[in-house]
């Protein structure tokens, strides 16, 4: 795939949502934050039904580090792996009180140092909080990455290091959010519904149903 192409790939996707923002629901950075940590192996929508009653009376560190592991738990049981979350929630909103002064520090260092906090969790709390041209692998964009041959690599840090390098600066910041959502609603795990695609010529997925016309 060439330059063009990947070129033309975000061009499309941007025309169609020129906008595009995670599907998680927040208020502020640390919600965000919470927001993700809590959306490991769990979809965005389980974990925005927790979170909105949780951060109606929880809505900062402070406020959630007071409710306790074991109230936490009961706020979140519906998502997968509760209670780590629960306990690394805690964890987390007690080091951004005693280290950071109850904010959510803007570097990938200090965020990877949170307890549940990974490079992809940083990733997407610098694009989507503080505006960074991150790009966060998660299993939708290594899928769509592989798939199309727009960045193959066998490991997320990998397909990271190869998108920083292939993606346009222009599209860079909102390149995340494109591709989890064309993975998540078109270029489908089990199914890929290529016959609706806006970027099945580009594609060079073997495996193609019926290319829909641009």
């Amino acid at each position: 795939m060439n330059a063009a192409q990947r070129a033309e790939i975000f061009t499309r996707l941007r025309a169609a949502n020129p906008a595009p923002t995670t599907e998680l629901e927040y208020a502020t950075p640390f919600q965000l934050l919470i927001a993700v940590l809590l959306s490991a192996q769990a979809t965005d929508k389980s974990v925005n039904l927790a979170t909105r009653q949780l951060f109606a009376d929880a809505p900062t560190p402070q406020a959630m580090l007071a409710l306790g592991e074991e109230r936490l738990a009961e706020y979140i049981n519906r998502i997968g792996l509760y209670r780590t979350k629960a306990k690394n929630t805690i964890a987390t909103c007690r080091l951004l009180i005693e280290q950071h002064g109850g904010e959510v520090p803007h570097s990938r260092e200090a965020l990877e140092a949170l307890p549940g906090v990974g490079r992809k969790t940083a990733n997407v709390v610098l694009n989507t909080a503080f505006g960074e041209p991150t790009i966060a692998v998660d299993t939708h964009i290594f899928r769509v990455a592989n798939r199309t041959k727009l960045a193959p690599g066998k490991t997320p840090l990998a397909v990271e290091l190869k998108l920083l390098k292939a993606v346009p600066a222009e599209f860079r910041h909102d390149a995340h959010h494109w591709l989890i959502l064309h993975g998540r609603y078109v270029c489908k795990a089990r199914k890929p519904e290529c016959w609706r695609c806006t970027i099945g010529d580009l594609c060079e997925y073997g495996e193609k149903t019926e290319i829909g016309s641009r």
